[in-house]
């Protein structure tokens, strides 16, 4: 990651006052809030790597969160004007899994999906694999988004897939997991079939199954 514009450096400082006038300049400059958006996701990228090199903890990811909801309240009336790119029929799931209750990095991803026009339907925090399951085959959603914070939630994520499986549903359906201690590992131990280590990545996967690229 090269150097961060200001909003991002505003972020990763915790800097909620400066992140809200530099939004403000911004919305009253004109400035795309896909672009606005963007900047923040670079931030909050750069909070990711710091959690997971110990340099910033829990405390420091919730605040950033925070702050993150604070300008996506600014951003929500604008990013209801921006041109829409999926159909009605592009469903996109997502939940963070059982026994995880952080909802932070799938808040971020499910306001970029809905900027863009895909119909999101977002279970919540804590969600068990049935509820998944049960939602998955009343909507016939293509894409279902699993996230996840803690180490230990791994396993539940798993359990996700092996019940879509079982359920006759796992070739209808792509799996896509993220959160700050995902990676290629995790993705092969959960049989899911994307990663994404960011909102932004996230998205665009999801532009790719649906031909959106």
């Amino acid at each position: 990651m090269g150097n961060l514009t200001q909003l991002a450096q505003a972020l990763v400082d915790l800097d909620e006052e400066l992140v809200n006038k530099i939004v403000k300049e911004k919305i009253a400059a004109g400035e795309a809030p896909l672009d606005i958006i963007k900047e923040c996701n670079e931030g909050m990228g750069k909070i990711g790597k710091l959690f997971e090199a110990n340099e910033y903890y829990l405390s420091e990811l919730i605040m950033s969160g925070e702050i993150l909801k604070g300008v996506m309240n600014e951003l929500e009336p604008l990013l209801a004007n921006v041109e829409k790119e999926a159909s009605t029929a592009d469903v996109v799931v997502i939940g963070t899994v059982k026994d995880d209750i952080h909802d932070i990095g799938k808040n971020i991803v499910v306001t970029l999906l809905k900027g863009t026009g895909f119909d999101v339907i977002d279970l919540g925090v804590d969600v068990p694999a049935e509820t998944f399951v049960k939602t998955i085959k009343e909507t016939g959603a293509r894409v279902l988004g699993l996230s996840a914070l803690l180490n230990f939630t791994f396993p539940a994520m798993k359990e996700v897939v092996d019940q879509l499986a079982a359920a006759g549903l796992r070739d209808q359906v792509k799996v896509i997991i993220g959160g700050a201690p995902c990676n290629e590992e995790v993705r092969q131990f959960t049989g899911a079939d994307y990663l994404a280590k960011d909102a932004a990545t996230g998205v665009n996967i999801c532009k790719e199954i649906f031909g959106k690229c």
